[in-house]
């Protein structure tokens, strides 16, 4: 009798399964729906809008009303089924390891300096010249670096301090 003068509605009796039949229990603040449910439900429908103003904006200018609506109604169904195959489909497969396993790896011999030809391995150092030297050969002056870099330099520092020239004022 209470809930008859407040004008309340009793809460249900029992629990409410989801209506997708996930196996959860839905809310009705979720339309019935499990959380996941309805927040699939939620981004289907923003990505359907989204989707339909983009179409509309690329058709607005190339075709008439009616067939506007028609599109942007097809392109509304396309785009929840791309999304409803993309939650089903398989874990995409790395197809790069099966291109390399594919094409042969050259094997690439010791690394050696450039200048004097001893083998350096780990501790080699490459140059900005694109070469690889030893400890002795590894400063630009010992093996005649074809590098530039005075205008490296300079090309760096004018890159981090742009010139800020403000305009003239002009005179009363």
């Amino acid at each position: 009798m209470e809930h008859d003068e407040t004008g309340c509605q009793p809460p249900p009796e029992g629990p409410i399964l989801c209506v997708n039949n996930c196996g959860f229990f839905g809310s009705a603040a979720n339309m019935n729906m499990c959380s996941k449910c309805y927040k699939d439900l939620i981004l289907k429908q923003e990505q359907a809008k989204l989707a339909a103003s983009s179409i509309e904006n690329i058709v607005n200018g190339s075709s008439s009303g009616n067939e506007q609506e028609s599109v942007v109604a097809d392109a509304a169904i396309m785009q929840t089924d791309l999304v409803e195959a993309k939650a089903i489909s398989l874990p995409s497969i790395n197809t790069s390891s099966f291109a390399e396993a594919a094409e042969p790896k050259t094997k690439e011999g010791p690394n050696r300096c450039s200048t004097c030809k001893k083998r350096v391995g780990l501790t080699g150092f490459k140059c900005r010249c694109g070469y690889l030297f030893c400890g002795s050969h590894r400063y630009s002056d010992k093996h005649d670096c074809p590098f530039d870099y005075r205008t490296a330099a300079r090309d760096a520092i004018a890159k981090a301090n742009p010139v800020v020239k403000a305009e003239k004022l002009d005179r009363i």
